[in-house]
């Protein structure tokens, strides 16, 4: 497409900050006050700068490689996936939404009305337990939005340090799943550093020690994601292309689920040994959907005898060609359980990061949305484009059957009790035939596995999720949290 052209599709696109919004309910766009809109500079060609012409070839080649970088991302916008088309929020109020282990209902008014009666008198039992139940219901959807936002959100980024043997100043159209797999480990590092539970408020003043440590983990995990090389972020895209670069892959390059489940698994042992605060982590990636027991034992004991904490990346493949229907529940299973960190996936062509679900939809964050890259060497960066204030839900059924499931365990506890409950949630509802996502094996994987070569793949390539299709707004639903009456 000629730059001409370029310039008529995106002038004839509403101006960003009116096709944005957020978690209110008099707009219906996505990021309203969050993001910075961009616009194309009116370029005076004419004129002089410090005795200069601006005709100079120097000038006029930045002038021209600036203008092109903001064209190309505010197209990539458009191409891939946050485009003016949006549809009505529909957050049922009678369903459940699950969020990582959390369940959360609307609030009942008049079940609030009987429980507001009960505590008056208290007198019974069951006028007690009345009013009990309804303090579970209280917050409901409110604490949903808080809880949903306090995810980090990782997304393309453009003018970012050049990447290691390329040319490439972002990761627009092709780093997707790279992104999705970012914000996957991003939560295991939640759990690990602040725990399930943390919240994420920006207008609340920092007063007390624990806000103070909150607020330096928080940002301490992200400086680890900034598109910066591994020495500062050891998790940043630049690590991880490097790290494919030892598989053959480059920069550009697209990558599957599994790909990405062992990229990050390297980038952590890595990190383990460079950077200390993140020495009490192991990570283990499921061999051909197989928990081995010893290999996890390997990589969590210490020779002290203590149990680091676990990040367990499981690769899947639920189908062939499309999702079989019979793994939904499983799925959704999973994502109820407080130790699961998500799902990555997508549909064909479209990487996202599952954490959640309302009925047949899962809730997604979109890695989809290209923005400046942000300086986190600088005191107190801004964190506000790490968090997204609008969900998105996509039919299960639209799914691409590969994924790589993700767990985190902060003790050995945890684990011991997640082999316990796992087996019931694996296997599909109503089959004859025990059939389960994955197994629990005892031994090792490399008894069975020795000698694995870089012919054999053991980074698979895939063009699944290649990010360079035209996006379907009619598959996904951009949500604001109003509920259908």
């Amino acid at each position: 497409m000629s730059l001409f052209k370029l310039c008529t599709v995106i002038t004839s696109v509403q101006p960003s900050r009116e096709r944005l919004g957020g978690f209110s309910n008099s707009t219906i766009g996505l990021f309203s006050g969050m993001i910075t809109t961009d616009r194309v500079p009116n370029i005076q060609l004419t004129g002089t700068n410090n005795g200069l012409s601006m005709d100079d070839s120097n000038v006029v080649t930045e002038v021209d490689s600036k203008v092109k970088t903001k064209l190309l991302s505010m197209w990539n916008n458009v191409k891939y996936g946050w485009t003016i088309k949006v549809v009505k929020p529909n957050f049922s109020k009678e369903s459940p939404v699950c969020l990582l282990g959390k369940i959360y209902r609307k609030k009942p008014e008049e079940f609030l009305e009987k429980a507001s009666e009960a505590d008056k008198t208290l007198d019974t039992g069951s006028e007690i337990s009345l009013a009990m139940d309804a303090i579970s219901f209280e917050d409901g959807i409110e604490e949903f939005k808080k809880d949903f936002t306090s995810r980090l959100w990782l997304t393309y980024r453009r003018e970012f340090p050049i990447l290691n043997g390329s040319t490439f100043t972002t990761d627009c159209g092709w780093g997707c799943m790279l992104r999705s797999g970012q914000m996957m480990l991003a939560q295991a590092l939640v759990c690990h550093f602040l725990g399930r539970e943390w919240r994420w408020q920006p207008d609340q003043p920092i007063k007390t020690e624990q806000q103070k440590l909150d607020e330096y983990n928080h940002r301490l995990i992200i400086k680890s994601f900034g598109d910066l090389p591994e020495r500062t972020s050891p998790f940043s895209i630049h690590t991880l292309v490097s790290l494919g670069a030892l598989w053959g892959k480059r920069a550009g390059d697209w990558y599957g689920p599994s790909s990405v489940a062992h990229l990050l698994s390297q980038a952590v042992e890595n990190a383990v040994e460079r950077h200390p605060a993140f020495n009490n982590l192991a990570v283990y990636v499921a061999q051909d959907c197989a928990v081995y027991l010893q290999d996890i034992e390997n990589v969590c004991q210490t020779s002290d005898g203590k149990w680091k904490s676990l990040i367990l990346f499981v690769p899947l493949r639920l189908g062939a060609d499309k999702l079989n229907p019979v793994y939904t529940s499983c799925l959704t299973h999973l994502l109820t359980l407080d130790t699961c960190i998500g799902v990555i996936g997508g549909r064909p062509r479209h990487s996202l990061y599952f954490i959640g679900f309302q009925e047949d939809k899962l809730i997604n964050l979109d890695p989809h949305y290209c923005q400046e890259t942000v300086d986190v060497l600088k005191d107190n960066f801004s964190l506000t484009s790490f968090h997204c204030t609008s969900p998105r839900k996509m039919l299960i059924s639209k799914m691409d059957p590969s994924c790589c499931v993700g767990f985190y365990f902060h003790n050995k506890m945890q684990f011991t009790n997640f082999m316990e409950i796992a087996p019931s949630y694996l296997v599909p509802e109503d089959e004859k035939i025990d059939y389960p996502m994955f197994l629990f094996c005892e031994g090792s994987g490399k008894d069975l596995h020795q000698k694995i070569e870089i012919a054999e793949n053991i980074i698979p390539s895939t063009t699944s999720f290649t990010g360079n299709g035209t996006y379907d707004d009619d598959l996904d639903e951009c949500e604001e949290f109003e509920l259908v009456q």
